[in-house]
């Protein structure tokens, strides 16, 4: 699963490479603070008196600096509100927790895919080995064949109650009274061997549950953050325009936006998974119990 998880590693920082050319220069430029006046000559000051309320008013000669908030034409809007440009914008803070939702929601997908392929490749081996199983072939033959190379719970299972069950017979015929204490130290086997192979397969559903259960609030206090700072904006420049706060909002909704990107689909898949378990861990049990039904015909034949 390491080439898989490489494979989509690349992917993901292709896609950010194309997304921070296409974007970070727009969202640079919106950080750029305004030139000075072309004549670099300081501002006169205005006359006094008589003479100045009595002349006529004339029209500013020059060019004329104005500073203007925001950006200036649509298509600066719509680049300054894409991830990147509202990433660039964020402060140190809200950058960390966008950065720490995009790791935790990159690597829940890395967990679903591995855990998606690992259970479709141990239902069919647990078919597989189901069916030869049953088939009739020779107990002695199957252990022989699959006591050198376990690799998957059904293996390990039928493997660990067996070698048990040769143990028990290691020193040669067993009293009728200590038969009992064979078929108990089989089942002990196959149970204990079952919890190991579940815990196994559920590995990696716990982090899948910490990110669905923690990720909304991650986001959400880097929006709170973020609206205290549209808050900060506001007082700073003492104006309440769109051009002010709806940058400062919109980093902030973003980060709860992340946090739903990330919970959700690991929510969806940690419930699927335990689903999938839940029913593998059933059939194993079930193997077991019949596996255990075959080994007390054994003995009841070596009693006779």
């Amino acid at each position: 699963m390491a080439f898989l998880r490489l494979a989509l590693a690349g992917m993901v920082a292709l896609t950010l490479t194309l997304s921070w050319d296409a974007g970070a220069h727009s969202a640079f430029a919106q950080l750029q603070p305004a030139p000075a006046p072309s004549n670099g000559a300081p501002p006169t000051a205005a006359p006094t008196g008589a003479a100045a309320e009595s002349a006529p008013l004339a029209a500013p000669s020059g060019a004329i600096a104005v500073e203007q908030v925001g950006p200036q034409t649509q298509s600066d809007t719509a680049l300054l509100f894409t991830p990147v440009g509202l990433f660039m914008r964020a402060d140190l803070v809200v950058k960390s927790v966008l950065i720490l939702l995009v790791l935790a929601s990159f690597w829940s997908w890395v967990l679903i895919i591995d855990k998606w392929i690992a259970l479709g490749s141990l239902k069919r081996k647990s078919r597989r080995f189901e069916k030869a199983f049953w088939s009739g072939r020779s107990i002695e033959e199957l252990y022989a064949q699959h006591s050198q190379k376990i690799d998957q719970p059904f293996t390990a299972v039928f493997v660990a109650a067996l070698r048990e069950w040769k143990r028990s017979f290691e020193g040669g015929a067993v009293r009728d009274t200590a038969l009992a204490g064979v078929k108990e130290r089989v089942e002990k086997a196959m149970s204990v061997s079952i919890q190991r192979e579940v815990e196994k397969i559920e590995r990696g559903l716990g982090y899948l549950a910490t990110v669905g259960s923690t990720a909304p609030f991650v986001g959400l206090f880097g929006t709170v953050w973020g609206i205290m700072n549209s808050f900060q904006s506001i007082a700073a420049r003492q104006d309440t325009t769109l051009a002010v706060v709806a940058p400062g909002i919109a980093e902030a909704l973003f980060a709860t936006a992340l946090g739903l990107l990330a919970a959700i689909p690991a929510v969806v898949a940690y419930n699927r998974f335990v689903a999938e378990v839940g029913r593998y861990a059933i059939r194993l049990e079930s193997f077991a119990d019949e596996f255990s039904a075959f080994l007390s015909r054994q003995l009841d034949e070596k009693r006779r």
